[in-house]
């Protein structure tokens, strides 16, 4: 069963014989990253050193890295990236949670700014920022590629070192800031909203179903939640947790082999019906079409 893309499949896919195990790896991303990349459900975080230009897909932006940037991706975010220039030089660097060993240092790079849902995953390096994360990087393809009988915990150590460097950029190089009250309460119920997913278990059903769950939570009437919602997005709250929810439906009907039963009950439908006539209604077939793969 494949549930999820696994750093194997991705080397699989590249068609890259990795120099170390599947725990991490540092590439050089010059005629690796030609093509366009669409969300999955994968199990390694990725840190990219761009230095062409591209576009990213997130959180229902697009924003377009014109210039070298450093590009954090989470596996429990949904994005998409595309080329734009034929040349994409630099670097990047794939690893699992497993990597860090440590529980301790794994859960504060759960909670770290760069890796919470909801946070803006480009920094803008100026020059000398970005020539002493290249320096890293460069630093990691030659260990991993070498005999040292320690290597991967130097790695862990140069990748802490790109961590801590963004964080300094942090203050200077978010271009989206929430200045106002419905800013802030958006960005609040999308941060929400993408910590519920994905879903791992059936038996791990979703928490907040409703505006008024997320409502309730965040300490505000749904009235002034919808608003601030509608006003920052142009969409209700109701249609953003609805296709959250029907990307996460199809996910797992297409890279789970759960019963269609227990997709409805993981993703909070009390009925299996209740399931079958939301997925029909917004997609026009069936959750057993989709896990054909009939579109």
């Amino acid at each position: 069963m494949k549930k999820i893309e696994t750093a194997e499949d991705y080397f699989n896919h590249k068609g890259i014989i990795p120099a170390s195990t599947s725990l991490f790896n540092v590439f050089e991303s010059e005629g690796l990253c030609t093509e366009p990349m669409i969300y999955n459900r994968r199990d390694f975080y990725k840190i990219a050193l761009m230095k062409g230009t591209s576009r990213l897909s997130w959180h229902g932006q697009v924003i377009e890295v014109n210039r070298p940037a450093l590009i954090f991706y989470n596996p429990h975010v949904p994005y998409a990236w595309s080329p734009v220039s034929p040349e994409q030089p630099g670097f990047f660097c794939l690893f699992k949670k497993e990597f860090l060993r440590d529980s301790n240092r794994e859960e504060s790079l759960r909670h770290s700014p760069l890796f919470r849902t909801g946070i803006y995953p480009v920094y803008f390096p100026d020059k000398v920022q970005l020539q002493y994360i290249h320096d890293i990087f460069s630093r990691m393809y030659k260990e991993i590629q070498s005999d040292y009988i320690y290597k991967y915990d130097l790695l862990r150590s140069h990748l802490h070192l790109i961590i801590h460097e963004a964080l300094k950029m942090e203050r200077d190089t978010f271009p989206i800031k929430h200045q106002h009250a419905s800013g802030r309460i958006t960005a609040l119920f999308f941060e929400m909203l993408e910590r519920q997913f994905p879903i791992d278990s059936p038996e791990r059903s979703l928490q907040l179903k409703t505006a008024g769950d997320y409502a309730k939570v965040l300490s505000v009437h749904v009235n002034h939640l919808n608003h601030a919602v509608k006003e920052v997005t142009g969409r209700p709250t109701s249609m953003h947790i609805s296709d959250r929810l029907l990307a996460e439906a199809k996910a797992l009907l297409r890279h789970t082999d759960w019963p269609i039963a227990h997709v409805a009950s993981g993703l909070g439908f009390e009925y299996p019906n209740y399931f079958y006539n939301f997925f029909k209604k917004r997609t026009g077939y069936s959750p057993r079409q989709i896990r054909m793969g009939v579109i």
